[in-house]
């Protein structure tokens, strides 16, 4: 089995992921990206390799960070350990030092006995997949054995926060006065920057989830966890709450009411803003597949494209950078400005989400009203041969007559899982009673028709 999945390595701490994979796949992280001409050209004049590490605050992120340190090290890389902050935070500062390369120990919004290690190449990118399996090539070769003064040395990056925080303080169009946010920090690697940058850009900040104990990261909390955010918001009489995920690098909303606001809604805003001000390159947007119908009606009512991609922000991020796009990301709350990020960035995402409420003097329901979200229903059909869900004419004979009673007021999404012999069955539409209907009847065709 491949060990690097859509977004690094993740698996139980301990189980999976041990502190010897995490050593040897940082040693084979420096063989595969301490080679390349931009290496050796810094090399040549006399410069050492440099990595970033990072992590969020799972007791397990102790020892994996000590472990990857140590691969580095001993592979003769100088190592900046910038301790607990956001996967975001560790993307912008390899860009900011000009670093060889980033790695950040988290398993993002899984439950605290997960871990992960992703990977970030020069720039804080993430690597491509034919990256991915030269490095997880390399973990099986020969090792650099660098001696003496060759040797890596570990450091304490002691002002990576607050580089991140000027940055961001950096991005915003305006300040956000006036605007009372809650903050859901999920226990997670946020729990300490976000809420100061949202105070020393004028907000009112009340916070919740933001006491990590090692233990209790996403439990019950953050983006995943929307009720007790809600409840806050409205007992408080705030005028939005904000949810981060573990690693923060996700970011969904409630507005005043208490109505979750997700992360079609949110591009929705940004989108329709930044074309306002003749920021939104092309006057385009990049989603996946699994974005709400709702949105493309919206977009496609305010003059801007959007283009689809496969479901994971990293085909959204590969997308965008062909095309040189601004604007990007999944329902989940990856939200993409690469204007001020090359990843998902919760932080940046929430920000200029208040701004727009400052700028506008709206709510953040009245700015969510831009787009209408079109009910869906996803079953889940298992135990079904999931290769044949494309090529099956009675399965396309289906999906089409479904696509043909829709018209245009619906759409249609079957997908076939890549772990599990399951094939997705989405169905979108303006009358909640139809999807239901026509789901059930599509997913009755597919357990039928693919049955194993």
């Amino acid at each position: 089995m491949p060990i690097f999945g859509t977004d690094g390595v993740r698996g139980l701490a301990n189980g999976i992921l041990t502190a010897d994979l995490a050593l040897t796949l940082a040693q084979a992280t420096a063989v595969v990206l301490g080679q390349g001409r931009t290496a050796e050209a810094r090399k040549a004049e006399g410069k050492r390799l440099t990595a970033v590490v990072a992590r969020d605050p799972r007791v397990s992120g102790h020892f994996l960070t000590a472990a990857v340190s140590a691969g580095l090290a001993s592979s003769g890389v100088d190592v900046l350990e910038a301790g607990v902050i956001p996967t975001p935070a560790l993307a912008f500062l390899v860009a900011d030092r000009d670093a060889d390369f980033g790695v950040m120990i988290s398993a993002s919004h899984n439950a605290a006995p997960d871990n992960g290690i992703k990977i970030f190449a020069r720039g804080g990118v993430k690597l491509p997949d034919e990256v991915e399996q030269r490095i997880e090539e390399a973990m099986s070769g020969e090792m650099l054995r660098p001696t003496g003064a060759g040797v890596g040395r570990i450091d304490r990056f002691a002002d990576a926060e607050d580089r991140y925080v000027v940055h961001l303080l950096g991005s915003l169009p305006n300040r956000l006065d006036g605007i009372h946010v809650v903050l859901d920090c999920a226990h997670g690697a946020a729990s300490g920057v976000s809420p100061e940058t949202f105070r020393d850009a004028g907000a009112e900040v009340t916070v919740i989830g933001a006491d990590p104990d090692g233990l209790n990261i996403n439990d019950g909390v953050g983006s995943t966890h929307l009720d007790n955010l809600a409840e806050a918001v409205v007992r408080l009489g705030a005028d939005i709450g904000i949810a981060h995920d573990g690693d923060a690098d996700r970011c969904l909303a409630v507005d005043a009411q208490g109505a979750h606001i997700d992360g079609d809604q949110i591009m929705a805003i940004l989108a329709v803003a930044m074309k306002q001000r003749g920021h939104l390159t092309d006057d385009t947007l990049v989603a996946t597949v699994m974005s709400n119908l709702g949105l493309h009606v919206a977009m496609r009512e305010n003059g801007i494209t959007v283009r689809q991609t496969a479901v994971g922000d990293r085909y959204v991020l590969e997308d965008m950078n062909r095309g040189g796009y601004a604007l990007g990301g999944e329902q989940s709350g990856h939200v993409i400005m690469s204007e001020f990020a090359t990843t998902g960035d919760g932080l940046l995402t929430g920000l200029h989400l208040v701004a727009e409420m400052a700028r506008q003097k709206k709510s953040i329901a009245e700015l969510a009203a831009v787009m209408n979200v079109y009910p869906q229903v996803l079953i889940n059909v298992r135990d079904v041969d999931k290769d044949r869900v494309v090529d099956d004419e009675g399965v396309q004979h289906a999906v089409r007559a479904v696509e043909t009673e829709l018209g245009d007021s619906g759409r249609v999404l079957l997908r076939k899982s890549g772990t599990e012999p399951l094939v997705r069955v989405m169905v979108e539409a303006a009358d909640a009673e139809s999807v239901q209907t026509y789901a059930e009847r599509l997913a009755d065709v597919v357990r039928e028709r693919l049955a194993l």
